[in-house]
């Protein structure tokens, strides 16, 4: 169970244990989910969208219930026309129910380590020729696992600092490793996989009957009108024009619901994932995963859902929250040290390792000649106190503190290296000035 430390200022009242209750796990997430009633619910950093996907679903729905399914009740025999509106209504809340199912829950996070994983095996006499210890070693990018009798490698999260198991990738917007990861949908607000992707199909295949249903009345709504009245069905459609709005509405729909619960079809019935079939074509080499259409669809529909391997309503607990906090890093070097960071499965623009190192000593060297020259300053002011500079070196001087404050504006290093020289030209003329005016001093 993931059990991330505990932010802010609360780590004084943990270590006292009596400023408070800990919080709980949901409270001090590190991914980018959004949780709902004290942690019962998780949702995706975009789960607004999913008020988008209801309202689509609801509107179509209540102008088919008040327009077409009310004058629908009286015109079948028997009072079957009450089935109509019933089984509308039935089938819709069933389709949202399948829609908070797959977005309020957890797809299959697989929890963060606190530290990195310690390699495996050391050649110590390679390393310790080259003078390396074993805290600088460097993990490997890549682990080969056997699945099904084929080897499958295994890439290193820097983010979550663990191997991701077999099917598992990093959601970019979610910031979190998934089970079985199939895609993040906007539509729901949420990562498919694991634990959801059962719902998700669910939803997309009965959003589709749903649309279907109501496409089909419509149209008999429309031939109703055109018997009673005798008229062409030009004329009929004319007399109900929300008819005439829900059948291109749910034409629309349902080349996007369909087309998606055939496209989810082939994929079930291959064992294969939305990712791997866009970046593995499993058609051009073996699917260590498929079993057989059968048993392909059987181990999504008919296979207990595993439970969640985190806790969100759990307390954090005192000790493992200083544990992490006192915890020195190990130093093994991350398998992406040196190289671009950022991970091509999500589409990220990779980053050199060395490009905020850099960043970051720049901006400690900045610091540290500021305070050597405010020092310096300081010792000038106090030896000579009376000293007078000309008017062209004060404003040198002036431009130089103005350079030197807008350091961390600048996005080259030469034009940082040449404000360092100037400074320290700068200062030497400084000190010259005073030695030169001691000594007119001592002449005079």
């Amino acid at each position: 169970m993931y059990v991330p430390p505990s932010r802010g200022g609360g780590g004084g009242a943990a270590a006292g244990g009596g400023g408070g209750e800990q919080p709980r796990v949901y409270q001090v997430w590190r991914g980018s989910n959004e949780f709902f009633l004290q942690g019962r619910f998780i949702f995706g950093p975009d789960v607004r969208s999913l008020f988008l996907t209801i309202f689509l679903i609801l509107a179509p729905v209540l102008v088919f219930c008040i327009f077409v399914a009310r004058h629908l009740i009286n015109d079948f025999p028997d009072h079957w026309g009450v089935s109509v509106m019933v089984v509308v209504v039935v089938f819709t809340i069933y389709d949202l129910t399948l829609l908070l199912l797959t977005s309020g829950r957890d797809p299959g996070i697989v929890p963060r380590n606190t530290h990195p994983p310690e390699p495996e095996s050391i050649d110590g006499g390679s390393d310790m020729g080259n003078g390396q210890t074993p805290q600088q070693l460097r993990l490997p990018r890549t682990k080969d696992v056997f699945v099904n009798g084929v080897i499958v490698k295994v890439k290193y999260c820097d983010t979550c600092m663990l191997y991701r198991p077999p099917r598992c990738s990093h959601c970019s917007i979610c910031n979190n490793c998934v089970e079985r990861f199939d895609h993040h949908c906007p539509w729901v607000g949420q990562c498919i996989g694991r634990r959801n992707y059962r719902f998700f199909y669910m939803f997309v295949f009965s959003t589709t009957l749903l649309c279907l249903y109501v496409f089909g009345f419509c149209w008999v709504y429309i031939v109703k009108i055109r018997d009673a009245e005798n008229s062409t069905i030009w004329k009929a459609m004319l007399k109900t024009p929300a008819s005439i709005v829900l059948i291109i509405y749910c034409f629309i729909c349902v080349w996007f619901v369909g087309g998606l619960s055939v496209f989810h079809f082939y994929l079930m019935s291959t064992n294969q994932t939305t990712y791997e079939n866009f970046r593995y074509r499993y058609d051009r080499r073996a699917n260590p995963y498929n079993r057989g259409m059968v048993n392909n669809f059987l181990e999504i529909f008919c296979t207990a859902i595993p439970a969640s391997k985190n806790n969100f309503r759990a307390r954090v607990p005192v000790d493992q929250g200083l544990q992490q906090t006192r915890t020195p890093a190990r130093g093994f070097m991350s398998p992406n040290m040196g190289k671009p960071v950022g991970d091509l499965e999500l589409g990220r623009k990779p980053v050199s390792w060395d490009e905020p190192r850099s960043a970051a000593d720049i901006r400690d060297l900045e610091v540290g000649l500021g305070g050597l020259l405010d020092e310096k300053e300081g010792r000038i002011a106090h030896a000579s106190p009376d000293l007078s500079l000309p008017g062209e070196l004060v404003e040198g001087r002036a431009g130089m503190h103005s350079r030197r404050s807008s350091w961390g504006h600048r996005s080259g290093t030469s034009e940082s290296m040449d404000s360092i020289a100037v400074q320290m030209g700068t200062e030497a003329n400084w000190g010259s000035i005073s030695s030169g005016h001691g000594t007119t001093s001592s002449t005079h």
